[in-house]
């Protein structure tokens, strides 16, 4: 049930107060992006590096490794999340960013794979926390018919992050390209230094209402099903950033394109994509004055373009095949929407909560679509193993059918006044 809090205690609402919070949480996101997406470019000359060079060995290993980045994200979710509607959206945009930038340096000096996976772990926790604090201080402190745009600019700073980790790993090395991460992060920190808290959560601390209760999203029935919708509309992104284009080189081999398929290009080339679909869903939805068919048409095209990168472009060029990772990218540029739909569906108490649960949460759901998608690959399907492109097919076919059904039966959110509390 909602309450109604009443007008809230805000720090100054001026222009410059609002640009400030969007800057910050737009770079916040820029490096957040950049640490969570490194893995993913120097994943094979990481792992070589560190003595590891069979093909397959590099597959597993590598899935390994994100397994633990993307269980330190789950860990991460949670507890960043609770400390948000606890302490303030603040404490988490400091906490988290210290946490992930020394991580990230620790991650240039591994020597062993286990140590690689514990610092990717320990990453993955401080990674969790950066774009749920961020998205709800903007729609917290934006007035509600514009802050579809600031979510909607941290997104479109935020994912050219990977771009900026693509050039640093072939220029510097897996290694340098870590501690360039790292000093980033840490350089960050001293822009947050003045940043005011959001006003709404203030306020809710006066009121000694009881703040970041996670259990209470499984106590009332109504809450539990908007929360897991709103964590089913974020895996389809997950499905083709982990699996279609994480292991880039492994579809290209099977789909015979025509010369190697590196994963770094594969990433950069979908996360510029991302660049424009986050631009144009947030934009999108600003123009339509609705979330949900922004979504629902953006998961309609990403069913379309995993389509085409699974059966149309066999015997391709690479260039081809980029191309397709840039469209593809496009179609899932449609996360900060999602987490906006996050935010906007609790109150108060519960808004960091749920937007920093929910997308690491869908983050983490490649815990879960790495082993199905291996064990469906190796399926006997009338005297056929189905294979990594029957494998992905059906994951990504019943994940988008389940996204757009949790977006449908999701109540609007576009406009709606966030000043209330969730009993």
């Amino acid at each position: 049930m909602a309450i109604t809090t009443g007008p809230a205690s805000p720090a100054p609402k001026t222009a410059s107060l609002f640009s400030a919070i969007v800057i910050v949480a737009s770079l916040g996101y820029f490096v957040d992006i950049y640490d969570l997406i490194l893995f993913s470019i120097v994943r094979v000359e990481s792992l070589k590096s560190l003595g590891i060079t069979d093909p397959d060995a590099v597959t597993n290993q590598g899935l390994y490794l994100i397994n633990m980045q993307m269980g330190g994200m789950l860990l991460g979710g949670v507890l960043w999340g609770i400390l948000g509607d606890k302490r303030g959206r603040l404490s988490v945009l400091f906490g988290s960013i210290l946490l992930y930038s020394l991580a990230n340096i620790a991650n240039g000096l591994v020597q062993t794979i286990d140590q690689y996976a514990w610092l990717r772990l320990i990453a993955g926790i401080g990674l969790a926390g950066e774009l749920g604090a961020g998205i709800t201080l903007v729609s917290e402190t934006l007035p509600k018919e514009k802050r579809g745009y600031g979510t909607m600019i941290v997104a479109t700073v935020g994912v050219s992050g990977a771009m900026l980790a693509y050039w640093v790993g072939e220029a510097l090395g897996w290694r340098n390209a870590y501690f360039v991460g790292g000093g980033l992060g840490l350089a960050l920190l001293a822009l947050r230094v003045g940043v005011y808290e959001s006003g709404m959560f203030e306020h809710t601390k006066s009121t000694g209402a009881a703040r970041g209760n996670f259990l209470s999203l499984f106590t009332n029935a109504p809450r539990l099903t908007r929360y897991l919708k709103c964590l089913l509309i974020g895996v389809p992104l997950w499905f083709v950033v982990g699996i279609l284009i994480t292991l880039a080189p492994e579809f290209g081999r099977a789909l015979g394109i025509t010369g190697p398929v590196s994963a770094g290009l594969g990433v950069f080339w979908c996360y510029f994509g991302l660049v424009f679909g986050d631009f144009a869903s947030g934009t999108l939805s600003q123009l339509l004055r609705s979330r949900n068919r922004a979504l629902q048409l953006f998961l309609i095209l990403c069913g379309l373009l995993c389509g085409v990168y699974l059966f149309a472009i066999r015997g391709a060029s690479p260039t081809a095949f980029y191309a397709v990772c840039f469209v593809l990218g496009i179609t899932v540029g449609f996360w900060a929407l999602f987490v906006t739909v996050a935010a906007e569906q609790f109150g108060t108490n519960l808004r960091a909560t749920v937007a920093t649960t929910a997308p690491n949460f869908a983050r983490g759901s490649v815990v879960l679509l790495v082993p199905l998608f291996k064990g469906l690959s190796g399926l006997d399907v009338g005297g056929h193993a189905l294979g990594i492109i029957g494998s992905a097919a059906i994951i990504g076919v019943v994940s988008l059918l389940i996204a757009f059904w949790a977006v449908t039966t999701l109540p609007e959110s576009y406009g709606k006044d966030l000043d209330y509390l969730e009993e």
